[in-house]
């Protein structure tokens, strides 16, 4: 078994090298070579170290590893010329050519490789003479001149010169020969260069890595590997463009070059460019298509474009060539919760977590997979093990976090909303300021900004209201309409800024933290109402995935809960005693009718710019209300005023959550504004809302088959009475079988019966299907909120409200609970 896996790794550490050497990574071949030579020692290895050596100048150590290999081969030619080149780099000529005089001369009663035999001779070729060059490093003399005695003064003149000229050729020769060897390493020189650049970019001295590129390319420009190196500096500096037209220089001088696809792979990504992105890191892997770096990129990129089928192929395939990548691991996991492979997702954090137990980014991101579950406690603990990791109440948190990276716009704009929830609106203030006021570089950070000059105008308004009774607090009424729709919409402010008139600005009491008319002494009574309230809001938290408990929240839905029961208490308290002192008016003064008295006991449902109550017309009401009644016999308490009371406490609970009365936003909401349940987004299976897809789906088939028509996008109808394709809708079991029998965007709407008026149908949730990007939809409720559907729908709040309320005689002798 041991054996077995020493070869497979060995084998692994093969395949490294050829990529190492493939994109020129010189340093990480020779450290892979050594680790296989430390397993055993080859001539071959040895040979490719000293070629590799070679590749970066480092000339001496060419020579030690060709002298270690000859030793053990003295009949390889490959290593004579590998050290003849390091000699001839040296500016040692002559040794160069003895090395490959004395290989030449070992070599010839061998068997050897006849291509490397000739590559010799052609070095050989241009130091030899007809008799020139021997042996010993010795220059063969040419004939003994004759004596002087015997040479006429004219012989002498011509000979002399024919003489001089042939004891230099020999020297000559072996200069040309210097020149040529040193033509031949102007490439390896080429690629030291190339070396040191890289290792600047490694350093993170970009600038000087450029400044070494553009070197390069004046004596080269159409040199790919500067134009990668360069553009790789520019990436890193966040300029992309530049970096992008580098690559893209490098794919056009050797459009072979896997590497400047896959780097202009990368800047297109960094831009938002996904498509692209991907088409380049595609290309990439036609010329290497094992390289687990690149489907690692790759993943990522579909990962962020929420393409999570893809992610997980490519991750997965990544892993599998590199089983120690805890990157791929830990976005896989991601990746696997969005689709809703939760065992599998679970099972690749841990693995991520098992290669490097100090994996920071590992345990966030588990935390993250857990926190979409709903499963806090080992979301927290996953956190916890991050922070012990780098060690630096959600402000402190927060506030550490910005020690290390001080214009981290999304800590920025948490801690000013952790601020401004607890109060602390100076800090607030600061905070969203500096949000801002940043420069940004992508569309979510704008989305941030947006919301940080919204929520910063809404927390000067509970500033301004901090000092007084909280029944003053009334954003519904206070805020501009356009205002509170932005905020909503979150569009950008300088509509709003021409509009809307701006806050005050924070009063100098609050920004020293003095909060007036504030009692914080903690008393039995206060104690007891805080633990009723805790016990009562624990009532709305929901059992499922995906859900978290917030005790923020419990409290504030138990606070409502206690005040909507002191004001219905107090309403129906005043309707009892005023059908007491009725009763006792009657017995003493007359009778009335039945229908006259009921008609008296109505209450006043005081509603709102679109209230709807029903008439004396509606004979159908299943309530029997009627609309005759006087001013002094209506009452003040109506069914928005009970829902006010919760929608304030939700309001004040999480001031950064957009929660307003839609019928008071401003014109636009004629256009349609309401909520959106996903259950699918694109690809990714929305752990709270999924578990109604099976549901959904069905009523939504069932809705096709029995009206044969829906609504597209423009809301204009699609006839799908053809019988072929209610066939294909009766068969469908995904949403792209469903998607493909109307071939559009469209939506149905599901019934809701009036409990009101008898036999009428309302207008009740949309389930509407959009395609996204090539393999995935959207499958959502939506419930739009235009002012017709508001007016029915208030018309039927009233009714049950007063009906409600209608029950109170039958009551009216029994002891009423009183949360006061």
């Amino acid at each position: 078994m041991a054996v077995t896996t020493s070869s497979a790794s060995a084998q692994s550490e093969r395949q490294a090298l050829v990529k190492a050497c493939v994109s020129r990574d010189w340093s990480k071949a020779i450290r892979i070579l050594n680790s296989l030579l430390s397993q055993a020692c080859t001539v071959q290895d040895i040979c490719n170290r000293a070629f590799c050596y070679s590749k970066l100048e480092l000339h001496k150590h060419v020579i030690k590893d060709c002298e270690k290999a000859l030793e053990l081969d003295p009949y390889n030619i490959q290593i004579y010329i590998l050290k003849g080149h390091a000699l001839a780099a040296l500016g040692k000529g002559y040794d160069a050519l003895q090395t490959w005089k004395q290989a030449y001369a070992s070599v010839l009663d061998q068997s050897v490789d006849l291509k490397q035999l000739l590559e010799l001779q052609d070095l050989l070729a241009n130091s030899k003479d007809d008799s020139s060059v021997v042996s010993d490093g010795q220059i063969a003399e040419s004939p003994k001149d004759p004596p002087s005695s015997m040479t006429s003064s004219s012989n002498s003149t011509c000979k002399s010169p024919v003489k001089t000229v042939e004891r230099e050729k020999p020297l000559q020769r072996e200069n040309a020969v210097a020149s040529q060897l040193t033509q031949k390493t102007r490439s390896i020189s080429l690629d030291l260069r190339l070396s040191r650049g890289i290792a600047q970019v490694n350093d993170g001295n970009y600038d000087q890595a450029i400044a070494i590129f553009n070197q390069i390319l004046r004596d080269n420009p159409s040199s790919s590997e500067a134009l990668i190196g360069r553009g790789t500096a520019y990436a890193f500096q966040r300029k992309l463009d530049i970096a992008i037209a580098d690559f893209s220089k490098a794919i056009l001088s050797n459009p072979t070059t896997g590497e400047a696809w896959k780097r202009r792979g990368q800047a297109r990504a960094a831009l938002g460019e996904s498509l692209e992105a991907v088409k380049d890191l595609t290309k990439a892997l036609e010329f290497d298509p094992n390289s687990s770096d690149i489907l690692h990129e790759r993943g990522m990129v579909f990962f962020k474009s929420k393409d999570y089928i893809d992610a997980v192929a490519d991750l997965d395939t990544c892993v599998r060539l590199d089983k120690d990548n805890k990157s791929a691991y830990s976005y896989m996991g991601l990746a696997l919760v969005s689709v809703g492979e939760y065992k599998r997702a679970f099972e690749a954090h841990e693995k991520a977590l098992q290669l490097d137990p100090n994996f920071k980014e590992g345990w966030c991101h588990m935390a993250q997979s857990y926190q979409e579950l709903a499963e806090a406690e080992k979301a927290v603990e996953c956190l916890q093990r991050a922070l012990s990791i780098d060690r630096r109440g959600a402000i402190r948190e927060l506030s550490a976090g910005l020690e290390f990276d001080k214009l981290n716009l999304e800590c920025l704009y948490l801690r000013a909303s952790s601020h401004h929830a607890i109060g602390e609106y100076a800090n607030a203030m600061k905070d969203y300021d500096a949000v801002v006021n940043m420069d940004i570089d992508s569309q979510e950070k704008f989305v941030l900004q947006c919301l940080a000059f919204y929520q910063r105008e809404l927390a000067l308004y509970a500033a301004s209201r901090a000092n007084v009774n909280y029944k003053w607090f009334n954003l519904d009424d206070d805020i501009h309409p356009m205002f509170k729709e932005a905020w909503c919409k979150r569009l950008h402010p300088k509509g709003v800024c021409e509009v809307v008139v701006r806050q005050p600005p924070l009063r100098e009491s609050l920004k020293k933290g003095r909060v007036k008319q504030q009692d914080f002494i903690m008393t039995k009574p206060k104690k007891l109402l805080l633990e009723t309230a805790d016990r009562i809001g624990k009532k709305i938290q929901y059992y499922c995935p995906g859900f978290l408990h917030n005790k923020r929240q419990h409290r504030m839905a138990g606070l409502a809960a206690i005040e909507v029961a002191q004001k219905v208490s107090s309403t129906w308290q005043a309707l009892r005693k005023t059908l007491i002192s009725r009763s006792k008016s009657e017995a003493k003064g007359g009778k009335r009718s039945k229908k006259k008295e009921r008609n008296n006991v109505i209450s006043e449902n005081r509603g709102g710019v679109c209230c709807s109550t029903s008439s004396s017309s509606d004979t159908s009401s299943s309530c029997n209300c009627h609309e005759e009644k006087s001013s002094s016999e209506r009452f003040t308490l109506s069914w928005e005023d009970v829902y006010a009371i919760a929608v304030k406490w939700r309001q004040v609970s999480e001031p950064c959550d957009p929660v307003v009365w839609v019928n008071k936003l401003s014109e636009e909401f004629n256009t349609g504004f309401g909520s959106h349940t996903p259950m699918i987004l694109g690809q990714a299976k929305i752990v709270r809302y999924h578990p109604n897809f099976d549901r959904a789906f069905a009523i939504t088939k069932n809705l096709m088959l029995e009206r044969k028509e829906v609504y597209n996008a423009a809301n204009n109808l699609v006839d799908l009475s053809n019988p072929a394709k209610l066939e294909a809708i009766e068969a469908a079991r995904s949403c792209c079988d469903l998607f493909g029998t109307v071939n559009e965007d469209f939506w149905i709407v599901t019934p809701c019966y009036s409990t009101a008026f008898e036999g009428k149908s309302l207008e009740g949730t949309r389930l509407t299907m959009q395609k996204k990007g090539e393999n995935g939809f959207d499958f959502s409720i939506r419930t739009p909120c235009t002012r017709p559907r508001w007016a029915e729908y208030e018309a039927e709040m009233a009714a049950a409200w007063e009906c409600l309320l209608l029950k109170v005689p039958q009551t009216h002798k029994k002891t009423v609970y009183s949360c006061k």
